[in-house]
């Protein structure tokens, strides 16, 4: 019976899609249907659901809301509305992690979870997209949750003010389908790992020190970051960073590949950066991609 109605509600849904869908057309000359975003509000407030999920019917019904139609060309509208049926968790709201956070909101990301413990202070303002002068002393997750929400209101997303450990942190990223390393010190990148392997969900690495980045994505069954810094066991807090600092423009690069990472990963691309290890180099203009191999 349940199930009747939620099938006669959509097809009510579906008609006023069809009624307020407007017929546009793309640089390439070809029409198409599309939803602005206050037409999916009122829609969503006129049946009292959430506006992702106004969104998801009309990618159904090939209607493309307006905000990701540049999306398109790159992606296909299905993949889309996979964007907006995942879960990406992203572990740190710094200066990777809020880049991350606010590009995965503007595409289309469906659910979004951040957790980082830190309050915004002066030193951010040089590279963290979240960190104002209006801000200071806020704290990051709660800043990054309201940021998510001025973004794209469809979106779902959930702040933990707390900084990872073993006991908390496979109850913040369960059921993501991917997690994004934003991480700042090495004995919690590799608590991080190991919640990924036991819950097998991919884990995408970034890190940076100075001008220099790396990048890398670690699936369950792969050894990780065992081969990029050794054991866990006697790990320094911090890697290199803490003497190079953190420029502005580093990570928002790097920032930008664990981004695409995570979308590669959500749509199933292939030619990740499974198995090796991105670094980059941008005072001296080098890039490299070394292969990472257990050692025999």
């Amino acid at each position: 019976m349940k199930e009747n109605m939620k099938k006669e509600k959509e097809e009510i849904i579906l008609k006023e899609l069809k009624k307020t869908r407007r017929e546009e057309m793309n640089s390439s000359g070809e029409k198409y249907y599309s939803i602005s975003v206050n037409q999916v509000k009122e829609i969503a407030s006129k049946f009292q659901l959430p506006s992702r999920k106004i969104e998801i019917l009309s990618l159904k019904s090939n209607i493309i809301p307006e905000r990701y139609h540049r999306n398109l060309g790159v992606i296909n509208p299905f993949e889309q509305l996979k964007l907006l049926q995942s879960k990406v968790a992203v572990i740190g709201a710094g200066g990777l992690g809020g880049t991350v956070l606010e590009l995965l909101a503007r595409m289309g990301i469906g659910e979004l979870v951040v957790a980082d413990k830190d309050i915004i202070g002066d030193s951010n303002l040089n590279r963290q997209i979240l960190s104002q002068e209006t801000n200071l002393g806020q704290s990051k997750s709660e800043v990054a949750v309201k940021r998510v929400k001025e973004i794209n209101s469809s979106i779902k997303i959930t702040g933990y003010a707390v900084f990872i450990d073993s006991d908390n942190v496979k109850k913040i990223v369960k059921g993501a389908d991917a997690v994004v390393d934003a991480l700042d010190n090495l004995p919690s990148r590799f608590v991080l790992q190991k919640a990924c392997r036991e819950l097998k969900i991919p884990l995408v690495h970034g890190a940076i020190a100075g001008f220099s980045g790396q990048l890398t994505t670690i699936f369950p069954e792969d050894k990780g970051l065992e081969l990029i810094y050794g054991s866990a066991r006697d790990l320094p807090e911090h890697g290199s960073e803490a003497t190079l600092g953190a420029p502005t423009v580093t990570p928002a690069i790097i920032a930008s590949l664990e981004a695409q990472e995570v979308i590669k990963i959500l749509l199933k691309k292939e030619k990740l950066f499974r198995n090796k290890l991105l670094y980059i180099d941008i005072e001296n203009g080098a890039i490299e991609i070394l292969k990472l191999v257990v050692s025999e």
